[in-house]
């Protein structure tokens, strides 16, 4: 996959892409990380598919924004798509966070969405941003140093999501996560609230992957998206929220014996 930029007014997007003929496919991650999560979707889908996956607002190489609303990460999609030329319908995948942007952005422009894949997303959110799972986050640093600073404060929770996507800052001097731990709780406030009226105002065909563990989706919510909203299939996979890495070849094939019935 292939690193590009793009400007919105005066922030950059960086965004990766497969290139090649294949029929596009957005891709938007979970809080958190960055489009190269997707590096392994798009091997494994090969020439059939171009991926196509940003670094959302305020992650990996993308700059921060002023906001994290999800009007904000939406228009930044309808950006991206504008700036590749695509005005064909485009299939459309989000995990967690990127689902729940996923699901927003069908709804608000359902003429530019062909498909819909939302993986381990619920609809139903009420963070608790000041609770132990999110204790990491306050205690991050953005910048230090050296490596091994970041990730000292970062703890053994919030290593393992930066270990591997640590930037250096322009300067040369020292390094930065590759997100702002404020930005990522505000991100995750903005979340809050009920999204069943999104969820059902998209009419294309729908795919919803569960992790029937999922410390994030309930199975009785996972359950009930399906059945309310019409032409939406699911598939289960047994693991916890994280399952897109920790059961890859699941979460791969799933989403290819998916697109290959569009």
């Amino acid at each position: 996959m292939q690193r590009h930029e793009m400007k919105i007014d005066d922030r950059t997007l960086s965004y990766v892409d497969s290139g090649g003929t294949g029929r596009p496919l957005l891709a938007l991650h979970g809080g958190l990380s960055e489009g190269l999560a997707f590096a392994g979707l798009a091997a494994h889908l090969g020439d059939a598919w171009r991926v196509i996956a940003p670094d959302q607002r305020g992650h990996g190489s993308s700059d921060r924004a002023p906001h994290y609303r999800r009007e904000g990460y939406v228009s930044d999609a309808v950006a991206l798509l504008d700036h590749l030329g695509l005005d064909a319908p485009v299939a459309l995948l989000g995990y967690s966070l990127g689902g729940l942007n996923a699901y927003h952005l069908a709804a608000a422009h359902p003429d530019r969405i062909s498909a819909l894949i939302g993986v381990d997303a619920t609809i139903e959110i009420r963070p608790a941003t000041e609770g132990p799972l999110f204790d990491f986050l306050h205690a991050m640093r953005y910048t230090a140093p050296t490596r091994e600073e970041l990730l000292e404060a970062a703890g053994p929770v919030g290593a393992q999501f930066v270990e591997q996507a640590l930037r250096p800052l322009p300067s040369g001097e020292g390094w930065r996560l590759p997100f702002h731990p404020q930005d990522m709780l505000d991100s995750i406030e903005a979340c809050r609230g009920d999204h069943w009226d999104t969820w059902l105002a998209s009419t294309c065909p729908a795919l919803l992957i569960h992790a029937v563990h999922s410390q994030v989706l309930r199975q009785d919510t996972a359950d009930a998206m399906v059945a309310r909203r019409p032409k939406t299939s699911y598939t289960p996979l047994d693991g916890d929220h994280f399952v897109p890495f920790t059961d890859p070849d699941g979460f791969h094939t799933a989403v290819g014996t998916f697109l290959a019935t569009l």
